[in-house]
């Protein structure tokens, strides 16, 4: 069976000792108290909790799944109502949130850390949480203080959860063919019509009440994105005086019998006259929408490197243990494909943290250069993180299948589960397509190109000022770098003439991007390594940094070049013809 251990060490070296996280309660008065040795007591509880209280249920509740009932009510897994319970009595629910709205106010990165950790031990479960961080996030972002004090204290709690309702049948990435219509109403509410579908955690009966975050358009706004606007929309209307009043029209007509994570709910949703709440303005709905959508990216990237660690951990524990005659992970194959997972694994673990490390500081440092910047590297990393880590799910899970051989394909060996529950991680909250075309079409040419200026200049510089004992990655860097650095003149001298090219090979693009900031990565790890004193962990960490420069940074020179090969003759072929 698989098995799963949070990976304290490996998880302690990159904030401590890769990242320098610790100068983020030294820098930003609102983390005064987010010591090291507080964020480190916080990580191992939370690594208990998900070791003991929701392993155990990945299994059982991907093989009994989700049930509608006659009545439109929902049941989960057996054990996950308990366990998202204790979950919130923890903490853990509201665990970055601001204190003025029932938070413990701890930094953004340790609710990704902790997220991490729970998407390794029960990636389904960990959608109900995570939808219900991201429901709070876009209503303090833009929401009255009325409904503030509503719904953010509960959402703190865990008490009630939170939900995104965007997609609809005709509606998926192009959210301008959003139909659900809200009425005006004379005491300045709103009925809601339309049905959505794809929604995660819709329905449940694990809280005392769901909120959902809803785009709609009001009778009379615009056509297409300019006339969206969002509401909040409550499964029991809320009286005055914060109890629960009666039932909304909003109900879950049906639920989608998916490939994988089947102990997260999704819900076709019908809204019937539902009553909700204008979120911001008229007509802004979109960009108070993207505010949920954004940072659920990065959740993303979180579930997929959790996944990521989870197929890690066991393909290297497998390797150790199984024997044919001799170990297996001293056949060259095996050996190749652990490394190849241990190098993405944790190289991509530094992307994730560092991006949740720059969210921290873009919302909280009080220097506006500082914020400036970090979120220059939030913009930037968003996709990398999204598509990276979530691609590197599949590949990884797909891999560790591969390590068991046979029995690897078999269900009670729980190695399968990884690949079926990761797939979703690249379609949901934008394609990786989408994330593709985001990097190219958007990000390079945000504020005139100023944060992949930034993204070359640091790498350059870390590259070239590195000591000679580490040119066995530096080299092979700054040869990526080179060729990076010439694609994405070649994007921004062809863009506007043929933008067909670019998109083209933008998901080429994304990955070469990735692989080299991975190299910077991997340079900054083999440095904070040599170090350390533990001669097993230095030996570990420089020969899978030297495994990534010799086998994967080489990679980015042929992606670049598959960039610049243009789309014409495969765009005019006939559609009829393929």
């Amino acid at each position: 069976m698989a098995s799963y251990t949070a990976p304290l060490r490996e998880i302690s070296f990159v904030l401590n000792e890769v990242l320098k996280a610790g100068n983020l309660a030294k820098s930003v008065p609102n983390f005064a108290d987010a010591t090291p040795e507080i964020i480190q007591e916080m990580i191992e509880t939370a690594a208990k909790f998900v070791e003991q209280e929701l392993f155990p249920l990945n299994a059982s509740g991907d093989a009994e799944g989700c049930t509608r009932h006659p009545d439109n009510t929902v049941s989960v897994p057996k054990g996950f109502t308990e366990a998202f319970k204790a979950y919130a009595a923890n903490g853990f629910v509201g665990i970055s949130n601001p204190t003025e709205y029932g938070g413990l106010g701890m930094p953004y990165l340790l609710w990704k850390v902790v997220e991490e950790m729970v998407c390794s031990g029960n990636v389904a479960f960990a959608l109900y949480p995570g939808l219900t961080g991201g429901c709070f996030e876009a209503l303090h972002a833009s929401a009255s203080e009325e409904i503030k004090q509503t719904y953010l204290h509960k959402l703190s709690s865990g008490e009630w959860t939170g939900t995104m309702l965007l997609t609809e049948p005709q509606a998926g990435s192009d959210l301008a063919a959003v139909k659900t219509k809200a009425i005006p109403q004379a005491d300045g509410s709103y009925k809601l019509e339309g049905g959505k579908i794809f929604i995660t955690s819709g329905e449940h009966g694990m809280a005392d009440n769901i909120i959902h975050f809803a785009l709609a358009r009001i009778e009379g706004a615009p056509a297409g994105v300019k006339g969206l606007s969002t509401f909040v929309v409550p499964k029991f209307l809320v009286k005055a005086d914060g109890s629960l009043g009666e039932r909304n029209a909003i109900y879950c007509s049906a639920i989608e019998h998916k490939m994988g994570i089947h102990g997260s709910v999704t819900s076709v949703m019908n809204l019937d006259g539902a009553t909700g709440w204008i979120v911001g303005n008229p007509n802004e709905g979109i960009q108070n929408m993207f505010v949920m959508m954004n940072l659920a990216r990065i959740m993303v990237g979180f579930q997929g490197l959790g996944q990521m660690e989870l197929a890690t951990q066991n393909a290297l524990r497998y390797a150790l243990e199984r024997k044919q005659p001799k170990p297996i992970i001293d056949f060259p194959d095996v050996r190749r494909m652990i490394l190849q997972m241990k190098a993405m694994t944790e190289g991509a673990r530094v992307l994730a943290y560092e991006t949740a490390l720059y969210v921290d500081y873009a919302h909280h440092h009080p220097d506006p250069a500082v914020r400036e910047e970090a979120n220059d590297w939030v913009e930037l990393n968003t996709p990398l993180v999204k598509s990276t880590c979530t691609d590197g799910a599949v590949d990884l899970g797909s891999m560790a299948i591969q390590v068991y051989g046979g029995h690897g394909f078999i269900v009670e060996h729980g190695i399968e589960q990884i690949l079926r529950d990761s797939k979703i991680l690249c379609l949901y909250e934008g394609t990786n397509g989408i994330q593709a075309m985001d990097l190219v079409r958007r990000k390079l040419f945000l504020n005139g190109g100023r944060s992949v200026t930034r993204f070359f200049s640091l790498l350059n510089k870390a590259a070239a000022e590195a000591a000679p004992e580490f040119a066995f990655i530096a080299g092979p860097l700054k040869q990526a770098l080179a060729d990076l650095e010439s694609a994405t003149q070649w994007i921004y001298e062809t863009f506007r003439s043929k933008p067909e090219d670019a998109s083209f090979g933008c998901c080429d693009y994304q990955r070469a991007f990735a692989l080299t900031y991975l190299g910077y990565n991997w340079l900054r790890m083999a440095q904070a390594a040599s170090a350390q004193s533990d001669e097993l962990f230095k030996a570990g960490k420089l020969a899978t940094a030297h495994y990534f420069a010799a086998k994967l940074l080489p990679q980015v020179g042929g992606l670049c070049a598959t960039v610049k090969g243009g789309a014409e003759d495969f765009m005019a072929l006939p559609a009829a013809s393929l």
